[in-house]
């Protein structure tokens, strides 16, 4: 991966999350983070689940560090798949990475659902290469690619670095995930059943959505993807201050279990 000079590093996370448009809950764009792979910000490359999360109350609101897995039972593919989450989304001075936000327990959770077997997709032949603007068309099912995806991450790691993805620094780490990006990974499959950068849109994109996504679906833990972008949330109402002459800063208010201040008393 080309060495980024001292002028490319000068991009803040801050400068990332108000000129992105990357609005929470909204679509990501098919090369929105083209290079934002370890891009650390400060300047270091380094249905029924659902329905059971509304009835645990007020800690899915504001982020167990822990709710349990349901996609994923093998803990090595888990740290696979978190420490390639924290390369698109990092740590910095800006605030928490995709790991402290809960991103892969959102993933976790939507690969044992609906989304990760594509169940309202038509999955049948013949298959077609898609336009950007079609969404994901590979033959795989969402989880399916996801468990090769990883497999592929430990593959790549060991034979570029002798080693896994999960034990490498970012830096090892960040061309891996490049190289699944610009579709230079081998999946191990057929180009007309999946591509590496199929793999690596899907995971980017899951990343985003954990960060931003309310809380009662396992990420964006304490609101702080929120915070960070200063959006407010799920407010009841607006009555109360849409009057006001200056600019009105709003504690966020997550679907469920939270009160107005977004305390998770509700």
């Amino acid at each position: 991966m080309a060495e980024k000079g001292p002028d490319e590093k000068q991009f803040s996370r801050r400068d990332f999350l108000k000129t992105t448009g990357v609005a929470t809950g909204g679509i990501i764009g098919g090369s929105l983070l083209g290079g934002f792979v370890g891009f650390n910000m400060n300047g270091d490359s380094g249905g029924d689940t659902a329905q059971n999360d509304q009835e645990s109350g007020g800690d899915i609101a504001q982020g167990q560090q822990d709710p349990g897995r349901v996609f994923f039972h093998n803990d090595a593919e888990f740290e696979t798949i978190s420490q390639a989450m924290e390369r698109i989304f990092p740590e910095d001075d800006m605030g928490p990475g995709a790991i402290t936000l809960g991103a892969p327990y959102f993933l976790d959770m939507q690969l044992a659902g609906q989304y990760g077997n594509n169940t309202r997709e038509y999955m049948q032949g013949p298959f077609y290469a898609g336009e950007t603007t079609q969404g994901y068309q590979a033959r795989l099912r969402r989880a399916e690619l996801f468990r090769l995806g990883i497999e592929r991450l430990n593959a790549e790691a060991n034979e570029q670095f002798d080693d896994d993805f999960s034990n490498l620094d970012g830096e090892d780490q960040d061309e891996i995930l490049t190289r699944f990006q610009e579709g230079e990974a081998d999946l191990g499959v057929p180009e007309d059943t999946a591509k590496p950068e199929d793999f690596f849109g899907l995971l980017r994109s899951a990343t985003i959505e954990g960060v931003y996504a309310d809380p009662l679906y396992r990420g964006n833990r304490g609101m702080e993807g929120w915070k960070m972008k200063n959006f407010p949330g799920h407010q009841y109402q607006y009555i109360d201050r849409i009057q006001s002459d200056s600019m009105v800063e709003i504690d966020p208010q997550p679907l469920f279990g939270g009160d107005h201040n977004g305390n998770g008393n509700g």
